[in-house]
């Protein structure tokens, strides 16, 4: 009796956290938790920190007002962003001329090895280097990748938790490019 008590309330216990964190963790899209990371923060101005990119140069968000932006937080241990670097290389060539500019912000890491994931990937958009992962929090960052689609009067269109396909980015930023 004991024995069947203990595997009942056993049972009950492992439904009830199942029951909490699957709510928690159901997905609304493709590596987005409802009511969590960057998806939530659609319609809010861009948040803009001047760092440093692979060049030496300062940049930041704010300096491609204008243009439409796709803000991408990645490291080169991540394997999720080394299998979508190529499409996002990609979508910077096919779409520049339309305004849209890429850039790739790693994440806490060296210059040395972020330029040396840039070389390897052949990146021609501009790489910036988050040593104390700003933007990251920023940007409610829950993994890598995270990529957030800000509009020409920079404003953030979309976050997006988890890597993407070519065509998931093309879909990301049809609108915004659309929109003048």
């Amino acid at each position: 009796m004991r024995n069947a008590l203990i595997m009942l309330l056993s049972v009950a216990a492992v439904i009830a956290v199942v029951a909490i964190f699957g709510s928690y963790l159901g997905q609304s899209g493709p590596g987005l938790r409802a009511g969590s990371g960057p998806a939530t923060l659609a319609g809010a101005p861009a948040v803009s920190y001047p760092i440093k990119r692979l060049d030496g140069a300062i940049d930041a968000v704010d300096r491609y007002r204008g243009k439409v932006v796709v803000l991408n937080l990645w490291a080169t241990w991540c394997a999720p962003c080394r299998d979508e670097t190529p499409a996002l290389e990609r979508l910077y060539k096919e779409e520049r001329s339309r305004g849209l500019v890429v850039l790739g912000v790693d994440q806490g890491e060296s210059a040395a090895k972020a330029r040396a994931f840039a070389n390897e990937f052949g990146l021609h958009y501009p790489v910036l280097l988050d040593e104390e992962q700003l933007y990251g929090r920023a940007y409610s960052s829950i993994g890598l990748p995270t990529t957030v689609i800000i509009d020409r009067q920079g404003r953030i269109v979309r976050g997006i938790d988890g890597a993407m396909t070519l065509a998931q980015m093309r879909e990301a930023v049809a609108q915004a490019l659309r929109a003048q």
